[in-house]
């Protein structure tokens, strides 16, 4: 039956978010369940994507990821799939709207990922969008069910609060990515000699960004607004702590916040929100 493969797509994203991410399997478990399926299916689609350029070292990457884009638009076209991933990502495409232009703009952001290693500022600002700012679009239009006006004022906030998300990538996984990857995201920073100047340019940004995110977090609909709250909540407290820290410990080591203190500060958002506090 059909529906036994729609439920099985669905579980193969869900195991692929759990696999990879703790804080976002988390914060989607808190969505209200409606929720759910929608948003694993975003997640798998994007992870699946990340990966082929940023894991397949020994095979052609242009050739997967041009292919991945063939599958996809295939997928969405014949509203059906063999990949279980693309599957499940069609199915919340159609069902939502989630525009075809959000998918371009997201899978050009990996192409750039193929063929630089430096970015300028430009560069930069475009890359943040197609990687990041367009999927909190893609699980915006899941949150808003079909509500154009409230989608249209939860956009930027929401294209800001992805943004927050990926620079703190960024600065979580600077070594990584320069040593394993041979990339500088940040436009005019050299990824060895950073200043501490030029670190705290990049948290003012991330801050404002995080301003914005919140402002558009507090409008969100009941059933969305603690899931990507406690999101917001766990990179907040990975930002706080990469801002106490010199640049010279970004590149020696990954930061990361720790399951327990995860657990700590789940309790204290879900306590703020019972509270109407955030």
């Amino acid at each position: 039956m059909k529906a036994l493969y729609d439920q099985i797509s669905v579980a193969s994203s869900k195991l692929i978010t759990r696999n990879y991410s703790t804080s976002f399997s988390t914060g989607i478990y808190l969505l209200a369940r409606k929720y759910h399926a929608p948003v694993y299916s975003i997640y798998g689609f994007v992870r699946l994507a990340d990966e082929i350029v940023d894991t397949f070292h020994d095979q052609d990457k242009a050739l997967l990821l041009k292919e991945f884009r063939t599958h996809t638009y295939q997928a969405i076209e014949r509203r059906i799939s063999l990949n279980p991933v693309l599957h499940a990502f069609q199915g919340t495409v159609h069902q939502y709207g989630i525009e075809r232009e959000l998918i371009d703009t997201f899978l050009d952001s990996m192409e750039m990922d193929l063929r630089r290693t430096e970015y300028d500022r430009l560069q930069y600002d475009k890359y943040i969008v197609g990687s990041a700012e367009v999927v909190g679009l893609m699980c915006l239009r899941v949150f808003c069910e079909g509500d154009n006006a409230r989608y249209e004022e939860l956009k930027h906030p929401a294209m800001k609060l992805g943004a927050a998300f990926q620079k703190i990538n960024f600065l979580r996984d600077i070594k990584a990515d320069y040593e394993h990857l041979g990339r500088s995201y940040f436009p005019g920073v050299d990824v060895q000699r950073m200043s501490p100047e030029e670190k705290r340019t990049i948290e003012t940004e991330i801050l404002a960004d995080f301003e914005e995110g919140l402002r558009g977090i507090r409008q969100l609909p009941k059933g969305a607004r603690r899931g990507v709250y406690v999101a917001y909540v766990y990179y907040r407290k990975l930002f706080d702590k990469i801002s106490s820290l010199p640049p010279t410990r970004l590149i020696e080591q990954r930061i990361r916040i720790h399951n327990s203190r995860k657990m700590v500060l789940l309790v204290r958002s879900l306590f703020r929100l019972r509270m109407n506090a955030i």
